[in-house]
């Protein structure tokens, strides 16, 4: 949920900080308070377009931020903040805007810089914003679909899921066949390339790690007067008279004197002579090493020119000789296909026509679920909209499935289709025109989806407006009903909505030092009671338009109860 939000230097509003809570949040005030620039902060802050109009007058940059917590370790914005490289700390996000006076943004989620667009989609994993004029994914046809999947996301799923590994085959067999059926000129054209490139490989006939071994060898031939200095210095300092063997050697037979006198110098004994013995080991092969060593000029340039040829080979093929002759392999294949290439296309052509019979039946089992969970989400709809009192309006979801022609997500298109009238056809979501049967129908759709659409915090800006009376209590319950599952920012004029919140934030205009700015104020208990006999009655608020505010309050707890 969004639990904090910081505004400073935007529009009218010098700086504001406010807390909200989970439930449902009734922002009210007067006409031109700022209640709706608190929800355009919000909008731009999950990346919605900026302009250097919202930079209050005077200042340099306009400063947005907002504190949202996570419960949920699955929630689509975990996914998100993974995919973008953004750490999350105890379930904490925090999107950062700054808006300079040139009209310019930066933007942070979690401190880090990102741009608008990734902005944009973290913000609308948390955040839906819902207007008169702006209706967002349930208004947009290409958002039915989905939507419908995650209605019926405990079967739809796990069915997507096994048309798309098959989805999958489909695709790699199409491009391979695809590839293979190209002109003949190009096929030729890239036979002789992998050819001669096959053959330059084969004719180097690489081992493997040679080229570690080639420098060893290299190493010890650049190096050899050092090496045969090293090797004859330690054998002289072992060998001849009075050097390193004969002194061990005395040592060793005083000591074997000694230990015959007392056993206790034994181990002593054994130990120089154990010495003694490795040491006259180690000079008889640094002798044989002296007499190995030789230098050989020309074996130094054959061991040159050989790592200038895999060099050159590893620049062209890989970086390492293993890499080279994994690509050899690769490309051995390919000429073997490009030799058969009619044998191979008949191949893949059979291929692929199993593999669409299979992808045809995933499709079309896809297809007969969502039509299934499509009737269980009209019976849905249409229940709460009756309970909106739309009880004659139709819903329908219409779908159109290409059998012959296959996309990620199936074969179906769908979309929602409404009549509000007897007698009137049944017309798309998106060409419903009027203000007051629009926000109803978005109530009721919300009302369902607010379940599932997983975002953290839904802001309803003034949905209500055109309505009145008994449509307006239940415009007022079927919001709190979305508050239920998420959270809800509602600004509204109808004392009904008003009288349901949870939290109630009153919005208002002040004039400090010459400039008007914004202040949000919670109400309480009391300060609730006149502010929803404002919104009864208008500016004069009498005793009874208290007893009716306070009735309208009583109403709200006896219907959030039930």
């Amino acid at each position: 949920m969004l639990a904090e939000l910081s505004i400073k230097n935007f529009a009218i509003i010098e700086k504001i900080s406010i807390s909200f809570n989970k439930g449902l949040t009734v922002l009210t005030g007067e006409t031109g308070a700022g209640k709706s620039i608190i929800i355009d902060a919000v909008h731009l802050l999950t990346g919605a377009r900026g302009s250097a109009e919202f930079v209050r007058h005077g200042e340099e940059k306009a400063e947005l931020e907002g504190l949202f917590q996570i419960d949920d370790t699955e929630h689509p914005v975990c996914k998100k903040a993974l995919e973008f490289g953004i750490d999350m700390e105890e379930g904490t996000i925090i999107l950062r805007r700054d808006i300079s006076k040139t009209g310019k943004s930066i933007c942070r989620v979690n401190g880090k810089l990102v741009t608008i667009s990734t902005l944009r989609e973290i913000g609308a994993a948390l955040v839906d914003i819902h207007g008169q004029h702006e209706h967002q994914e349930l208004m947009d046809e290409t958002r039915h679909l989905p939507l419908l999947d995650q209605f019926g996301a405990e079967e739809i799923f796990p069915a997507i899921n096994e048309y798309q590994e098959v989805f999958r085959r489909f695709e790699q067999t199409r491009q391979r066949l695809k590839a293979l059926s190209e002109n003949d000129q190009k096929m030729a054209h890239r036979l002789d390339l992998i050819m001669f490139q096959l053959n330059e490989i084969q004719k180097a006939n690489l081992k493997l790690n040679e080229d570690e071994e080639l420098l060893e060898e290299k190493r010890r031939l650049a190096n050899f007067e050092k090496l045969y200095e090293a090797f004859q210095l330690s054998h002289n300092a072992l060998n001849g008279d009075q050097k390193g063997l004969d002194w061990i050697g005395m040592a060793m037979g005083h000591l074997e004197a000694a230990a015959a006198l007392d056993s206790g110098y034994k181990e002593m004994f054994e130990n120089v002579s154990n010495s003694f013995y490795q040491l006259e080991d180690a000079a008889r092969s640094l002798r044989n090493e002296l007499d190995l060593l030789e230098f050989d000029p020309e074996r130094l340039h054959e061991i040159e020119d050989r790592l200038n040829e895999i060099n050159q080979l590893k620049r062209k093929y890989g970086k390492t000789i293993q890499e080279i002759l994994e690509y050899a392999a690769k490309i051995e294949e390919e000429i073997e296909t490009l030799q058969n290439k009619e044998t191979r296309i008949d191949e893949l052509q059979k291929e692929l026509a199993s593999v669409k019979k299979d992808l045809s039946l995933e499709a079309k089992f896809l297809t007969e679920l969502r039509q299934k969970w499509a009737k269980k989400l009209t019976g849905l709809i249409h229940k709460e909209l009756k309970e909106l009192y739309m009880e004659k309006t139709i819903f329908e979801i219409r779908f159109e499935t290409e059998t012959d022609h296959f996309s990620k997500t199936g074969a179906d298109h769908a979309e929602f289709f409404i009549s509000t009238n007897p007698g009137e056809p049944l017309k798309p979501l998106s060409k419903v025109a009027s203000g007051g049967e629009l926000s109803r129908i978005m109530l009721g759709l919300k009302s369902i989806f607010s379940k599932h659409q997983g975002v953290t915090s839904i802001i309803f800006d003034e949905v209500d407006t055109g309505v009145s009376g008994r449509v307006a209590q239940a415009i007022a319950e079927k919001i709190y009903k979305v508050a239920i599952n998420s959270q809800v920012l509602c600004i509204s004029h109808l004392p009904q909505v008003a009288a349901m919140a949870d939290t109630h934030l009153f919005i208002s205009k002040v004039v400090k030092g010459g400039r008007t700015t914004t202040s949000v104020k919670p109400l309480n208990e009391q300060e609730k009671i006149k502010e929803v006999g404002r919104m009864i009655s208008g500016a004069e608020i009498t005793d009874l338009t208290k007893q009716h505010a306070e009735e309208l309050l009583q109403i709200a707890v006896k219907n959030k109860k039930n």
